[in-house]
């Protein structure tokens, strides 16, 4: 009885977000109880992966946030190639309108924040934090709302969602490197080429994708561009017109994996605040303000205004049985960044020195502002919206 509860459990679209929700506050509770010196070492346990005299030494922070979020990467790269393929964004007609939604979804939260620190150069580096959306948890919440929202618009949030992960890639790749290696990636182009190549030739083998991405990451881990976009990259080449059995089997066995275990040990180890350094001022710090306002306000107004926008000059229209009222609640639902917030926010302070200060603020206000939004969300959508039939 235990062991089919649990099944039907892990089968729901809400239970990633609910085990991310948990993780959290486990990390929270961790970080605030004489449990904080076990929590801070797991995180800081050094893993050393060696090969002669070649070697990888970071960290468990690190290899999750660098390695097993690859993994995830991968995942939504593989979600991405199906839908541009066989899915939603393979119709043209379907995609202008949650394409301006999240266009604007990522313009507006970056300006607001922006408003609040471009005096401060150190802090300028998490503009893109409050631009993301978090896909398992927003459609979590849908789930939750049942029959009361139509299935067009969970389809509207899912494409909105997935186009935003391409213009976070899209940020990553260009914004958030550090230093170049110019060897290492020499390596990872010639590990990219011959992706292309294998392609090209048909090859619908899916281990020998997967060992030459595990060439990629290396090759990127090293070069100084972030490492989890092997993880896309990879996805994108592996073929499915040809491939479509080995295709969808391999990205349903990402699921469990990735939504039950990678992106909730995520969480742990990156949510854990101490709330005995953090001042009530931190509330008010711009960081904190404008990550918040950001995914809040920013969202919501990007999204239903270029949404908006789009219909208006007739580059898209509203699904049907969907109204403004449905595209309002998504667009709340927007503003819970989290998972993808978080992610950005690692990168754009790193734990050091000073900005272990801003990276406590950055942790803070994706918190609040996602918790905001989602709970605004569920709310407006099931008291505001009509029922669906």
């Amino acid at each position: 009885m235990v062991k089919e509860s649990l099944l039907n459990f892990f089968k729901k679209e809400s239970s990633t977000g609910i085990l991310l929700m948990l993780a959290t506050v486990l990390a929270m509770v961790a970080a605030n109880t004489p449990f904080k010196s076990f929590y801070n070492e797991f995180s800081q346990i050094p893993v050393v992966v060696s090969i002669g005299t070649f070697s990888i030494a970071k960290p468990l922070l690190l290899w999750i946030n660098d390695g097993l979020m690859a993994v995830f990467f991968f995942m939504v790269g593989m979600e991405i190639k199906r839908e541009v393929v066989e899915g939603e964004l393979a119709k043209p007609s379907h995609i202008a309108l949650p394409a301006f939604a999240a266009m604007g979804g990522m313009v507006i939260p970056s300006l607001i924040y922006i408003l609040f620190n471009y005096h401060d150069p150190h802090a300028m580096k998490g503009w893109a934090i409050p631009s993301a959306t978090d896909i398992a948890f927003a459609l979590g919440i849908l789930s939750l709302l049942g029959k009361r929202v139509p299935a067009a618009l969970k389809l509207f949030l899912l494409t909105l969602a997935i186009i935003d992960d391409l213009g976070a890639i899209a940020v990553i790749a260009l914004f958030y490197t550090s230093k170049i290696s110019f060897t290492a990636l020499l390596v990872a182009g010639l590990a990219l080429f011959l992706l292309f190549f294998i392609n090209k030739r048909g090859v619908v083998n899916n281990t020998l994708y997967f060992l030459v991405g595990t060439i990629l990451w290396t090759a990127l881990l090293k070069s100084g561009v972030h490492a989890t976009l092997a993880g896309v990259i990879t996805a994108l080449f592996i073929p499915v017109r040809n491939n479509k059995a080995s295709f969808h089997n391999l990205e349903s066995s990402l699921y469990a994996p990735v939504n039950h275990i990678i992106l909730p040990l995520f969480a742990f180890v990156n949510t854990g605040i101490d709330f005995g350094t953090t001042r009530l001022g931190d509330l008010f710090h711009p960081i904190t303000l404008g990550i918040v306002l950001g995914l809040f306000l920013g969202k919501q107004i990007g999204i239903f205004l270029f949404g908006w926008l789009a219909v208006r000059f007739e580059w898209g229209a509203l699904p049907q049985g969907v109204t403004w009222r449905h595209i309002y609640g998504a667009a709340l639902l927007g503003g819970i960044g989290f998972t993808m917030s978080l992610f950005i926010g690692s990168l754009a302070f790193e734990c050091t020195g000073e900005a272990c200060l801003l990276q406590t603020d950055e942790r803070i206000g994706i918190l609040l502002g996602s918790l905001i939004s989602g709970v605004a969300g569920y709310l407006y959508l099931r008291y505001f919206t009509p029922a669906s039939r």
